[in-house]
């Protein structure tokens, strides 16, 4: 080093390059940002964590649960003898198992299609500008949002055979009362009157949110071209409609499977087996027969069913997503 502060280079002397980013702070800057890396590649799971360890505990495990009971002839979540595919074949020659889907069955096919129309006349009648529009969506969505076990007690107690409102009217006007809950031909209509009540203002919604995305111009040019109001709905309403009614015909499918607190409540699956659904004859089969195994089978199939009908509603609401 020179008096100036000039660097004197000595001939035949190496000259020492020094590495920028080879000093103490480099080295503290790299694990830094390799420990924010490791941070930033682990955060996902741990957000993602919560969720997956409650399917374990609450969706996959009860699944593998259930699979093994499939195969034992138990009483409980205990022990059991293992007995193979028994419990699949008894299913086969179960009579009781035919009545409780074609339960299943009637059911379904009185709650889905009645909700629907009902649902979307509503939807099209509070689509036009009335008086207290707001309020009434919302009273007809309210039966939606109630929970099943206090409809199903309010509605014991309106078709009460003995003091329920609905004999009460019945007879205020000079007709007999009926047995709505007690008789065989009039339970599972009063179940299904019931559950439509309560679903068309899901549906009603549903549709609403899609009648208003349909554009206005095309409504005033059928009308221009002299279409008239039922022309103008069945022709281009009805057809704009479709994806949502295809996702809303799997998902009234699968609720209509799924329903058990509104027919336990009213009906226990009675008067005897006439409403004693597929999700009822599971229930009844492990803690009223004391068959698990079978039980357990039998929730298999119910699981089976609703599985089909949800790949079909994905691939609904895919084909929706492409139509818009």
């Amino acid at each position: 080093m020179s008096p100036h502060g000039e660097t004197l280079t000595v001939p035949g002397t190496p000259t020492v390059v020094t590495d920028p980013g080879s000093g103490p702070a480099a080295r503290s800057t790299s694990a830094g940002t390799t420990t924010r890396r490791r941070r930033a590649r682990w955060a996902p799971y741990l957000f993602v964590g919560p969720a997956g360890l409650l399917f374990l505990a609450f969706s996959l495990v009860p699944i593998v649960i259930a699979v093994a009971l499939s195969f034992q002839d138990t009483a409980t979540l205990g022990d059991g003898a293992w007995v193979g595919a028994d419990n699949y074949r008894t299913m086969l020659s179960d009579p009781l198992l035919r009545t409780a889907l074609l339960n299943t069955l009637v059911f379904t096919v009185g709650t889905v299609p009645t909700a629907m129309a009902i649902g979307l006349a509503l939807a099209v009648a509070l689509n036009r500008p009335l008086p207290g529009r707001g309020l009434l969506r919302a009273l007809f969505f309210v039966p939606m949002v109630a929970a099943g076990v206090v409809v199903g007690v309010i509605m014991s107690w309106i078709f009460n055979p003995d003091y329920g409102v609905a004999n009460n009217a019945l007879r205020a006007v000079g007709l007999d009362g009926l047995p709505w809950l007690t008789s065989p031909r009039t339970a599972m209509m009063t179940l299904v009157l019931v559950v439509v009540w309560t679903r068309i203002g899901f549906c009603m919604v549903i549709y609403l949110g899609a009648l208003q995305s349909i554009p206005s111009e095309l409504r005033e040019a059928a009308a221009i071209d002299g279409a008239s109001r039922w022309q103008r709905f069945r022709r281009l309403t009805v057809p704009m409609l479709a994806p949502t009614t295809s996702i809303l015909l799997i998902l009234n499918v699968v609720f209509s499977l799924q329903a058990f607190d509104v027919i336990y409540v009213m009906t226990g699956g009675g008067p005897g087996f006439s409403t004693t659904v597929l999700i009822q004859y599971v229930f009844r089969s492990a803690f009223g027969d004391a068959r698990m195994g079978y039980a357990a089978a039998l929730g298999l199939l119910l699981v089976l069913i609703l599985l089909v009908f949800t790949l079909l509603r994905q691939r609904a609401t895919k084909k929706a997503e492409e139509l818009l």
